[in-house]
């Protein structure tokens, strides 16, 4: 029968560690997982993409804008 295993291993077993977790002066404690979202080297990121999709929305807005005021223009003169 296989029991579940204990997250925090027995300190007796493992090489560099003493007796309650510890770690000599001067030896590396033991790495954490490195598998985080804030691992690796920081990039800023990039602002190039985002000129294109606002130029489309302006284009729209002023689109919109000027067909409804000619559509009222036509509208009052009529």
């Amino acid at each position: 029968m296989t029991g579940a295993s204990n997250p925090d291993p027995d300190p007796r077993r493992i090489p560099g560690v003493e007796a309650g977790g510890g770690v000599p002066a001067g030896r590396t404690p033991p790495a954490e997982s490195g598998t985080g979202t804030a691992t690796g080297p920081h990039r800023p990121p990039r602002r190039g993409w985002a000129a294109g999709p606002l130029l489309v929305v302006w284009l729209l807005v002023i689109a919109c804008a000027l067909f409804f005021l000619v559509y009222a223009i036509v509208l009052a003169t009529h």
